[in-house]
């Protein structure tokens, strides 16, 4: 894997304005060497995009499934080539990265039967006064050009979840993929050329965000803007992006409660899905458990297993097959982990394992008594740490999980259904998943956050009609 890419603008390969090279987070290698876009290449490819939306919006549903259906098999079919690509670019270990194409696939199937079951409703005109002899219905329209921003740690199937709904919805897209994981996005470009998506639907320009980012949020061509990162790109992309429609998923520091009463066998379970929930990927996961809220009863049982299972993983090169746990995205990650925990560890929390950081590489690590107001507990982590804490009852976990300023996927582990309903009715998240960690996720589950960690959702069905515009149709049936 090597060599110069380029830009993927109106159904043909482009040279961007200059090369930038990919490193192996792992292996520090350089991989590739990526075309960059300029600005100006930007507004050619929204340009691009918003031509060929005035002819998208025309062809049928039937056949847009049947484009993203071919876009699944043909991902399908080049399943081991496309999880050593993010295993390079990403690192992250295979097992993970033939995960994720499953996924993708998925996705893009999930995409296929959303495009054929778009429907509107009929009105009842005739329930307000002036409204008989009048027939209504609602239909929906594509909005035209959606400009889609991706992260780094889902680089084939979070791209998935925003150009599959703009197609099914019969959109145009402009794709800026995240500079580290640009190779997963640009093979798109002859899959979907091979699947029959017309030029022009689909431009793929990586670059750097800060360079294009006002072109792209700007652009009086483009009419939604998806976004899925940091919450302070999130807050300028919302700044810039006016009127606009916008998607924002920026992230979290996921809580989970764990009840008394369970069995020794059943905090054995619970503790492996923690281990997976906390660990998987490095933590690099909007939704990975960072904060555990263990009742008194079983907190020195649970915790107990929690730590053995992170010293069990197994750190590596991505491309072993044997590798749990790999590198972090690049250096700066490592830093800002070192200094949250020596910032914990000053304030007297305690390392139960791991806690060891050599540039982007990070053992897995278990963390406890660390006050409420340290990073650790506050901000988003998206490393391979988790903080475990005692609880005296149940409504103080409650409470502690509220106290974020996130909200995107919360979970609880209890017997008791009043605790459950109490967990749902009262817990400030986009999703309250009830004996399962809040690192699970369907792919056609609506997805998204409260407070700082986002507005909207995505879930490829919930995205499509959000890429849409409703219109009523009003007709007077009486004769004037």
């Amino acid at each position: 894997m090597a060599g110069e890419t380029h830009l993927w603008i109106d159904g043909d390969w482009e040279a961007g304005e200059r090369l930038v090279p990919l490193k192996n987070p792992y292996s520090q290698d350089v991989i590739a060497q990526i075309g960059y876009a300029s600005p100006a290449q930007a507004e050619r490819a929204i340009a691009v995009a918003a031509r060929a939306a005035r002819s998208f919006r025309q062809v049928p549903a039937w056949q847009r499934a049947a484009i993203l259906r071919k876009v699944a098999d043909l991902i399908s079919d080049r399943k081991d080539e496309l999880v050593d690509t993010i295993a390079r670019e990403a690192a992250k270990p295979v097992k993970a990265a033939r995960q994720e194409i499953d996924r993708t696939v998925e996705t893009y199937r999930f995409a296929a039967e959303a495009a054929r079951t778009i429907h509107g409703e009929t009105v009842p005109m005739d329930a307000a006064p002036r409204g008989e002899h009048h027939v209504g219905f609602t239909m929906w329209q594509p909005l035209g050009v959606v400009v889609a921003i991706t992260p780094f740690n889902f680089p084939m199937n979070l791209v998935a979840h925003k150009v599959g709904p703009a197609i099914a919805a019969g959109n145009a897209i402009v794709l800026k993929p995240a500079e580290q994981t640009p190779l997963s996005a640009l093979v798109l470009g002859h899959i979907f050329a091979d699947a029959g998506l017309p030029k022009g639907v689909l431009n793929i320009i990586p670059g750097d965000g800060k360079e294009l980012s006002e072109v792209l949020t700007t652009h009086p061509d483009v009419a939604y803007v998806t976004f899925t990162g940091s919450p302070s790109v999130g807050r300028q992309i919302r700044a810039q992006a006016g009127l606009r429609r916008v998607t924002l998923e920026l992230g979290s520091n996921s809580p989970l409660i764990v009840d008394e009463g369970f069995s020794e066998q059943e905090l054995g379970k619970i503790a492996s899905e923690i281990v997976s929930g906390a660990f998987a990927y490095s933590g690099q996961v909007c939704i990975s458990i960072q904060r555990v809220y263990i009742h008194d009863a079983v907190f020195d049982d649970l915790v107990e297993r929690i730590v053995a299972g992170a010293k069990a993983l197994r750190f590596g090169d991505p491309i072993d097959e044997a590798t749990d746990v790999s590198a972090l995205i690049n250096e700066q990650a490592g830093k800002r982990l070192a200094g949250w925990l020596d910032e914990a560890k000053a304030a007297g929390a305690k390392i139960l394992c791991g806690g060891d950081i050599d540039g982007n590489r990070m053992q897995p690590t278990v963390v406890t008594g660390v006050p409420a107001d340290a990073k650790l507990v506050t901000e988003e982590a998206f490393g391979p740490v988790v903080v475990v804490e005692r609880i005296s009852s149940w409504e103080v976990g409650v409470e502690l999980a509220n106290r974020s300023k996130f909200g995107l996927n919360a979970g609880v582990f209890t017997k008791r259904i009043d605790r459950a309903l109490a967990a749902v009715e009262t817990l400030q998240a986009g999703a309250v998943l009830v004996n399962q960690v809040p690192t699970y996720r369907l792919d056609h589950m609506p997805y998204g956050g409260v407070k700082e960690s986002g507005v909207g959702r995505e879930g490829v069905v919930y995205a499509m009609y959000d890429m849409m515009e409703r219109k009523l149709a009003a007709f007077r049936t009486k004769s004037l």
